[in-house]
This record gives C-alpha cells, sequence and structure tokens, in this order.
C-alpha cells in the first residue's frame, strides 16, 4: 500500500502544470480511499474476510487509477532529461519553430528572390520576424526576444547555429560532427562548442544550402562535397551512409581582410629576410611548391607568395572551391566541376591545367595538386610558363618531390622514374614547407632548392631552415625561427635574367 502511494504521490509531482488541479483532486480520492480501507482494517471487530475483501478492492481501484497514473510517470521518464533547468529554452524553442513557419509563410519566395540585396533581405526578415513575435500571446521578455530574432535571422539569413562562430573573428575552423556536437579551433586549440543543431535533418538543410550556392549538390548518391562559404571559406560535407554518426560538415574560416606578409612576419611563420628572399623569387620567376601537412596553412602562404607577382602579368587560378584571394587587376579564376546526377559533367583540375595553356597565362596558380594533374602542371612549368605556384601535401621537402612523382605516375603513362626526376628536378625551382607545430602556431620550416638529378636522386639544397634549439617558453610556444644556412642557391642566375637580384647578406647562417 505504501508503495502504491508513493508511486502514485510521484506520478502527481510530475504531471503538467495544468493537470495539477485533476491530479490533485484524483490524488485526493486515492488518499480519502486508502485512509478509509486502513481505518476498516485497523477497527476492533473486523474479520480476516472482510480485509481481504477490502483489500481487493483497494487492488482494483488503484488497477483502475493506472492507466491514468501511468501516462504521467511516462511523460517523466522521456521529460526529464530536457526538462531539468531547461523548461525556459524548450518553450523558447517551441516558439521559434512556430515563428520560423510564420515567417516562411509571410516571405514566401522573396528569401530565395536572386534580385534583392542581402542588406534589403535581412532588413526585410526582421520586420516581419517583429511584427510575428508581436502577434504572439506568449509574452516574453526582452533578451529572449533578442535571442529568439537573432537565431531565427540567423537560420534564415546564415548557417544556423554555428552563424555566430563564423562571424568569430577569433574561430579559424568550425567542425559538425553529427547535429549534436560542435567543435571550434580558437587560436589553434580545439574545444566544444556551446550550441546544437535542432536535429539531423536541420544539419542537412544548412549543409544543402551552402553547397546549393555554388551549384553543387551532396545526396546518398553523392554523399562527399567540397565547397565554399561566399567570404571563401573552404567547406566540407560528408553525410550518411558514409558518415555513421550523422553528417559531419568542417568550415575551414579565411579572413575577410587576407593575411599580408607583414601579418605572416608579426606572426613569427616568416623573418623579415625570408620574406625579402620570397619576394624576389616570385618576381624572378621561379616554379614554387608551397608544401605542408593539412591546416599547417599553405593556402594563406600561397596567397601571400601570390601577392608578390606585378601587376602587368596575366594569372590563371585553378582550384576545386575558389579559395585565393588575389588582389591583382588581370586574374582569371577557374573552378573544377564534379558530375551530374547522371554521372556526368565532370571537369577535372587536369582538365582546366590543360585548357589553361590555351588561355595566354603568364603564371599558373594551382589550389592544390593532388592527382595526374601533376603530370600537366609540370609540363606548364617546363614548357615556358616559369613562375608557376602550386599546393600540395607532404611531411617534408624530400617527400614533396616523391608524392610528385606519385602523382605523376597516376596519369597513367609508362614513363620511367628516371625521366620523371629529370622533370621534376627542371621543373622545380624552390619548395617552400610549413608545419603547424602542437602549439597551433603555422611556421615555414623549410625553403629548399631543387637543384639537379645525381644519379638517380635529386639533390635538395636548404636555403632556410627552421631553428628549434631554443626550446618552447612555458605556455608551450615554440621560441625558434626561421635561419640561413649560409648556402647560396644555384637559381641566382636564373632570377638576373628576370632583372632580380638579391642581397648575398641574407643568405649568412648567423642572421635571425
Amino acid at each position: 500500500m505504501s508503495t502504491l502511494s508513493e508511486r502514485l504521490a510521484a506520478a502527481r509531482r510530475a504531471a503538467q502544470q495544468q493537470e495539477d488541479a485533476a491530479a490533485k483532486e484524483a490524488g485526493g480520492t486515492a488518499t480519502a480511499d486508502e485512509a478509509a480501507s486502513a481505518g476498516q482494517a485497523d477497527a476492533p471487530g473486523s474479520s480476516q474476510a472482510d480485509q481481504g475483501d477490502q483489500a481487493a478492492s483497494s487492488i482494483d481501484g488503484a488497477a483502475a487509477r493506472a492507466p491514468r497514473a501511468a501516462a504521467p510517470r511516462a511523460t517523466e521518464a522521456v521529460a526529464a532529461p530536457r526538462r531539468k533547468g531547461t523548461g525556459a529554452t524548450d518553450r523558447i524553442d517551441e516558439l521559434k519553430s512556430s515563428v520560423h513557419v510564420e515567417l516562411l509563410k509571410q516571405l514566401g519566395p522573396h528569401l530565395y528572390d536572386s534580385d534583392m540585396e542581402p542588406d534589403e533581405l535581412d532588413q526585410r526578415v526582421r520586420v516581419v520576424l517583429a511584427d510575428v513575435l508581436g502577434s504572439q500571446d506568449r509574452p516574453l521578455s526582452t533578451s529572449d526576444r533578442a535571442r529568439v530574432t537573432q537565431e531565427i535571422s540567423d537560420d534564415i539569413l546564415g548557417y544556423g547555429p554555428i552563424e555566430p562562430y563564423l562571424r568569430d573573428p577569433e574561430v579559424s575552423e568550425v567542425m559538425v560532427n553529427g547535429h549534436n556536437s560542435i567543435w571550434l579551433e580558437k587560436k589553434g586549440r580545439l574545444m566544444a562548442a556551446d550550441a546544437v543543431f535542432t536535429d539531423e535533418a536541420h544539419l542537412r538543410r544548412i549543409i544543402d544550402k551552402i553547397v546549393s550556392r555554388i551549384g553543387r549538390r551532396v545526396d546518398e548518391s553523392s554523399p562527399m562535397v567540397d565547397a565554399r562559404l561566399p567570404d571563401g571559406s573552404r567547406v566540407n560535407a560528408v553525410v550518411p551512409p558514409l558518415a555513421v554518426d550523422g553528417s559531419a560538415l568542417t568550415i575551414r574560416k579565411f579572413s575577410e581582410d587576407p593575411l599580408t606578409v607583414e601579418d605572416l612576419i608579426e606572426f613569427g611563420s616568416l623573418t623579415p629576410e625570408t620574406a625579402d628572399f620570397l619576394d624576389a623569387a616570385v618576381r624572378g620567376r621561379l616554379n614554387v611548391i608551397v608544401s605542408g601537412g593539412t591546416g599547417a596553412g599553405k593556402t594563406t602562404t600561397l596567397n601571400v607568395l601570390s601577392s608578390f607577382i606585378p601587376n602587368d602579368e596575366r594569372i590563371v587560378t585553378i582550384e576545386d572551391a575558389a579559395e585565393l584571394q588575389l588582389k591583382q587587376e588581370h586574374v582569371v579564376r577557374l573552378e573544377s566541376r564534379p558530375s551530374n546526377i547522371e554521372g556526368k559533367g565532370a571537369v577535372s583540375i587536369r582538365d582546366l591545367v590543360k585548357n589553361s595553356l590555351r588561355m595566354r597565362p603568364d603564371r599558373i596558380i594551382v589550389g592544390e595538386v593532388r592527382d595526374a594533374s601533376a603530370l600537366d602542371m609540370l609540363q606548364a612549368m617546363n614548357t615556358g610558363h616559369d613562375g608557376s605556384i602550386c599546393t600540395l601535401h607532404s611531411n617534408g621537402p624530400r617527400d614533396t618531390l616523391s608524392r610528385m612523382e606519385t602523382m605523376v605516375l597516376m596519369a597513367g603513362m609508362d614513363l620511367p622514374m628516371k625521366a620523371i626526376r629529370e622533370q621534376v628536378a627542371s621543373a622545380v625551382d624552390l619548395i617552400v614547407h610549413q608545419t603547424r607545430f602542437r602549439d597551433g602556431t603555422r611556421r615555414i620550416t623549410h625553403i629548399t632548392e631543387v637543384e639537379r638529378m645525381e644519379g638517380d636522386v635529386i639533390t635538395l639544397q636548404d636555403i632556410f631552415l627552421f631553428d628549434n634549439a631554443a626550446g618552447f617558453d612555458g605556455e608551450g610556444r615554440t621560441l625558434g625561427s626561421l635561419r640561413g644556412t649560409g648556402l647560396r642557391p644555384k637559381f641566382l642566375e636564373k632570377m638576373a635574367y628576370a632583372n632580380v637580384t638579391v642581397d648575398p647578406l641574407i643568405f649568412r647562417g648567423d642572421r635571425l
């Protein structure tokens, strides 16, 4: 009996507020019945048979009341994790949902009007949003109203719960591992974000919004996509069935104001001497490969190197997703295209490199070489397009050449390894290798000359090398810097043909 009473009392406490009166009335009846039963059981002269009948009657009454009591208990079990300290949040989420639907009804196709300026659309959404919120019968505090307005605006005009982090200049990368797990990179460190998507469908809507703006798609037949935001930020998305725990979205942000060589010097990625040398190398029409691991800052360095190209040259850029931010006047930007839903119409990086040779380029810049396009890039460097620049993934200068050889073999041509290496040694003049350290800093660690073939091996010579002898400070930041090795590169003569000279003192090994 006591157990049943406790269960009924717990059910009454967990019932929703609007059912309190009915729950209390039902509880009062149950308590009265139980008290009467207990009183009759304790009354003098009552027989065991009477007590048995009363007990049976009490059990029957409890059974009759059980369905009514069971529903609140089930509600409590499901809602407890969400209601625990989040009642206001649930109410705001419900309000957001209803306001969102009403807003879409009122604005309709204006949200997708390509002729409408973003500022005008933003103003229109906020005006309608204020009217919709004002017509709600649920009173909102000023802070809640501001929060609902911002979140709905982010969802309709931006990218939902990740929009505030895309606006935050301190966040360099946003990583979504399923709808309820968002991670950020700040100052080179990973941290969990205090935000989630509503559900998987919400996340998929945001992914579709991103990729559809550049004419790409992501679905079960094409579950991976590389895309970009309007500001050039790099986007990668993987959806089920490849992503087992829900869709994965990775956004590497690009600064609205691109980093300059002065910024890299301030961050310690470069020294003034190495910056002057790289400036001269680009103006001297050396073929440069920027290498490094994932997230090492290769594209940023490529942007900086490209800024050294004179304004009177024609530049053709080729990328999977257009990310480069060149400021020269004469730039032609090309972007590869994936196949359509029928598996046709794909245009690869290799196709674009071949086509660029017919566009009278002075410089060809490839965002990343990752396949057989390496062969065409080498051919371009060897056929009068000096001063070309590209990036590729590798662990060091020697590995850069090995990867280049491997990618040339991917072209399917039956070339002997020595012929490939001769092509590489003839085409590539300089390797700029970049590393991301454990403290999150990104530094150029090698500036290496590609000399010539000696036997079957390509000879490399480090011109500048990162000296880590100074160790680390108390917070784990590296104290090393880029130093000259004291060796003068052989390509100074090639630079002289382009009327570019370098102060020999910058190669001194005792200078920082």
